[in-house]
């Protein structure tokens, strides 16, 4: 599976070629470093290790930084792409070029934190009647059994902490790619705050 390490930069709006305002969402695309592979004999499958974003060596330890050795600097991101599409060598750096040919793309990234959000605004519990008198206005209802033993199952939706999840966006048009400007412009919003990291990949149900 063909795939980069990005930044997201934010949105803003093109024209097309009919003169059609599309909203799109630009990504920033760094020289990605192969800082190694996994093999089917050594790891039971096939993948490659890239890096992308320089870092200040003196924030790594000695641990971390030999797996820069003799390959480049330090980076603030590794990620493994598994089944990598492209023929790759420890040392190559890939570009936003590789997109060139990509007509969609899917997008992974964290989603923006919303902090402790109660139970409607989280999972969208439409909640009790409006009425006066009604008691049950923002509710969740009930958590537990009502009957021994009155426990609440694992995983039941209530309030809690939203958002910081990880999210693919898919299916995403690609409007154009700047390889000067080493950016790639997608049709749509993708997750994640402005100036966060993505992983742009080859879209898996369109090509």
């Amino acid at each position: 599976m063909l795939g980069l390490i990005g930044k997201k930069i934010g949105m803003t709006q093109v024209f097309d070629a009919n003169g059609k305002l599309i909203p799109v969402t630009v990504i920033k695309i760094e020289d990605n470093i192969v800082l190694g592979g996994r093999t089917e004999q050594q790891n039971g499958y096939t993948a490659a290790v890239l890096g992308s974003v320089d870092i200040r060596k003196n924030l790594v330890n000695k641990a971390v930084a030999g797996q820069y050795k003799d390959i480049c600097e330090p980076k603030r991101y590794m990620v493994e792409f598994r089944d990598y599409d492209k023929e790759v060598k420890t040392g190559d750096a890939l570009t936003v070029k590789e997109f060139a040919d990509t007509a969609f793309v899917d997008v992974t990234g964290i989603s923006k934190g919303k902090g402790f959000a109660g139970g409607m605004k989280r999972w969208g519990f439409q909640g009790g009647r409006k009425t006066h008198g009604s008691k049950f206005h923002r509710d969740i209802g009930g958590t537990a059994m009502s009957s021994t033993p009155a426990r609440t199952f694992p995983g039941h939706h209530m309030a809690g902490h939203m958002g910081v999840d990880k999210v693919t966006v898919q299916n995403l048009r690609v409007v154009k790619v700047d390889e000067e400007l080493k950016v790639i412009m997608v049709k749509g919003a993708i997750p994640g705050p402005a100036q966060s990291a993505v992983i742009v990949k080859k879209a898996v149900k369109k090509r």
